[in-house]
Formats: C-alpha cells, sequence, structure tokens
C-alpha cells in the first residue's frame, strides 16, 4: 500500500521504525495515513502496519 508522503510529521502518530519510508527524525510518521491490520484482531501482537514500505524501495 504506497501512500503519499508528506515533508511534515503526521501528528498523534509514533513511528519508531527508522527503516520505514515513512519514518522521520523524532519517531514520526510522516505518511498521509496509515492503514493497521487485520480486522478481527484481538491484541497488540496480532496487528500490523500494512503502509509500512522499506526504505530505498
Amino acid at each position: 500500500m504506497r501512500v503519499q508522503k508528506m515533508d511534515h510529521p503526521n501528528e498523534g502518530i509514533k513511528c519508531v521504525v527508522n527503516t520505514c519510508h515513512y519514518y522521520m527524525q523524532g519517531d514520526h510518521c510522516a505518511a498521509e495515513r496509515i492503514e493497521v491490520q487485520p480486522r478481527n484482531a484481538h491484541d497488540t501482537q496480532e496487528t500490523d502496519c500494512a503502509t509500512f514500505m522499506l526504505q530505498g524501495k
């Protein structure tokens, strides 16, 4: 899922995955929106950020 990368952080989203294309210094996310899956997750362990894209891709 590719979304537009903004030139400023998306306030309210903290991301510490510094290998993500949308990562910004200070643990911010620059994706215009994110998608968290799957629909029927029961706890944090079962969730996944579908917006993640490896840097350089």
